[in-house]
């Protein structure tokens, strides 16, 4: 998986705050949601159930892990917030490269999920939170590749 390893620079934590080496086998294959949310912004703490719901009932069979990078301002926010959340996330000390993150991405807004390919780093979908929220909700489609748009 050197795609994502490689953007996110070895900064992943799980629950208990251990390092998760993305190039790992398990992670071979995968889907990487790259979840954009504040525990300050309605949308999100509107959409972040949805998002576990989804997680949790698909998240092995279609092959599907989500890193939470925060916009929050400050740790503590971030924290009590991530406590709801069963997956990885982007250490919070991390923010000038958070910041290059959700450039690259083009973040103007939250929340927002983007899926990339695993081991490349390409992006798949830009905008699946519409499709978890709104208009695949069972993910038959997923993960909504460009031409399925």
């Amino acid at each position: 998986m050197a795609g994502v390893a490689k953007i996110l620079d070895g900064h992943v934590l799980d629950k208990s705050d251990k390092e998760v080496d993305l190039n790992d086998e398990k992670y071979k294959g995968k889907v990487i949601g790259l979840y954009f949310s504040a525990h300050w912004c309605p949308p999100c703490r509107k959409f972040t159930p949805k998002l576990i719901e989804f997680y949790e009932k698909y998240h092995e069979e279609k092959k599907f892990e989500i890193i939470f990078v925060s916009s929050d301002n400050d740790e503590e926010a971030f924290d009590e917030y991530y406590k709801e959340m069963p997956w990885l996330k982007y250490d919070f000390n991390e923010q000038d490269k958070k910041d290059k993150i959700d450039e690259k991405y083009e973040v103007d807004g939250i929340p927002r999920l983007v899926l990339l390919d695993g081991d490349t780093g390409d992006v798949i979908c830009d905008d699946a939170k519409k499709k978890i929220g709104d208009t695949d909700k069972d993910g038959e489609k997923f993960p909504w590749k460009a031409e399925e748009k």
